[in-house]
């Protein structure tokens, strides 16, 4: 598993951008950059949809604020799917970025993935929200318990920075 001090391992995101898919490695989306990423199990899920990426999109501006270039949310979904999940939450226009993993290929590289079938269907990844610098872990808020957003959140998220 990740930890503090780790760099990222080279994957692959998916996005879309004017209305095609477009990959963004994770030297596009890190390098040289202070990036918050926030790794959720499902887009649409009740607690990622309503308790915990929305505090990501309302404190946008104040996460921004404390020298961070980029916001970026990630889930094992499909592009489309992640697409309109980041316009229903109005994430886009605050410009959240979010990433499709869709086989968990990042997610499996991190060690932050879990076997959710019963529920979801598949591999899914962990609730998790690090600060990456330039590639490497700064800070690690994995959330313990299923169902919750708290050590994860925005707000503790902000704390950190």
């Amino acid at each position: 598993m990740i930890k503090v001090g780790d760099r990222l391992p080279n994957a692959t995101f998916r996005m879309i951008e004017d209305g095609k898919m477009v990959p963004r490695t994770t030297d596009d989306i890190f390098k040289g950059k202070r990036v918050v990423l926030v790794g959720v199990p499902g887009a649409f899920t009740p607690t990622c949809h309503r308790n915990h990426v929305p505090g990501f999109v309302a404190n946008a501006d104040s996460i921004r604020a404390k020298n961070v270039d980029t916001i970026a949310v990630t889930s094992v979904n499909d592009h489309w799917v992640m697409h309109n999940w980041g316009e229903a939450l109005g994430g886009n226009g605050k410009r959240v970025l979010f990433l499709a993993d869709p086989a968990a290929e990042f997610a499996k590289a991190i060690g932050l993935d879990f076997d959710a079938s019963a529920g979801l269907g598949g591999i899914r990844s962990k609730r998790y929200a690090m600060l990456v610098e330039d590639g490497a872990v700064k800070v690690l808020n994995i959330e313990p318990e299923s169902g919750k957003a708290e050590v994860s959140g925005a707000e503790n998220m902000i704390k950190s920075l």
